[in-house]
């Protein structure tokens, strides 16, 4: 951890509304005038798209079934640490982007000068000069796998975390508008990357500092004929505080309208009230981190 170049860490399955998260901090950042370095986790894989898909195939054919975005051959775990640690030493770290999109292909490659694709990596790049925190979003931001360990050098971890079937409806719905898969080749997915999902994604919610779970009012026990993802208003939102020493609960409860504390670290809030109070929360949190660092 560093109180002279904090790192903030949002991390997510794929499909739990890591997304939401991302802009309420955008929010904060631009109300408190912050200059944040922002790292996207999908640049941190180790393969690109034709990469993986050869190798999940190759996986696939010697009977390992379970190769995966998740887990530690996909991903460069390694560089998620020092990532973290270079940012905290020095206020700098190198910064790749992962390309989604035609879009994004179009933009990138005017930046970098470069002919890439959807699927391929950008050339690495040094960011962070004159920043005032670094923000992660993505799968890894706390994980740990044998001698590594990302999670120290983390100051402000936030796990976004919905009940599970609720998550898989949010990506199967997400895969299909977004990506043109069928539900089928979704569920597929999911299946393929439960061992590293209990292995690599769920533990990371217990190095969190904070963690915001939504959970429907709805039926969603067969997550895979699902037509609809829950709305907010159907839904409410676990905020739960690994440590909540310093947290104004009562303000909170003030603020928020239907809120309850279920336990002393835990405040529930209405579906529809998750973005006001994401900034409720976080606001402080971020001001103290910034105020620590000017000191």
């Amino acid at each position: 951890m560093s109180r002279k170049h904090p790192v903030i860490a949002v991390t997510g399955s794929s499909g739990a509304g890591t997304t939401t998260v991302k802009r309420a901090f955008e929010n904060i950042f631009r109300r408190e005038q912050i200059e944040a370095a922002v790292v996207e986790g999908d640049s941190l894989h180790s393969l690109d798209r034709m990469a993986f898909r050869a190798a999940s195939a190759e996986a696939a054919k010697n009977g390992n079934n379970s190769f995966s975005h998740f887990g530690p051959e996909a991903n460069h775990f390694d560089k998620i640490e020092q990532t973290f640690k270079s940012y905290g030493e020095s206020g700098k770290c190198d910064r790749r982007y992962y390309i989604h999109s035609d879009a994004e292909a179009k933009e990138l490659n005017a930046r970098f000068g470069t002919n890439l694709g959807p699927g391929q990596f950008t050339p690495w790049e040094t960011v962070g000069e004159g920043s005032d925190i670094l923000f992660y979003e993505g799968l890894h931001g706390l994980v740990k796998h044998g001698d590594i360990d990302a999670s120290r050098y983390v100051d402000l971890g936030v796990g976004v975390v919905p009940i599970v079937n609720l998550e898989w409806i949010q990506k199967i719905a997400r895969d299909k508008s977004e990506r043109g898969y069928s539900a089928e080749a979704t569920v597929d997915t999911i299946l393929r990357r439960m061992p590293d999902y209990i292995n690599h994604i769920t533990p990371q919610f217990s190095r969190t500092r904070v963690n915001f779970q939504r959970v429907s009012t709805v039926d969603t026990s067969n997550p895979f004929i699902a037509r609809d993802i829950p709305t907010p208003d159907e839904s409410f939102v676990v905020v739960h505080f690994s440590d909540p020493k310093g947290i104004d609960f009562s303000y909170m409860l003030g603020m928020i309208h239907d809120s309850f504390m279920s336990r002393p670290n835990t405040l529930v809030v209405p579906g529809g009230k998750m973005n006001f109070a994401l900034e409720l929360v976080l606001g402080p949190i971020i001001h103290d981190l910034i105020e620590s660092k000017k000191k």
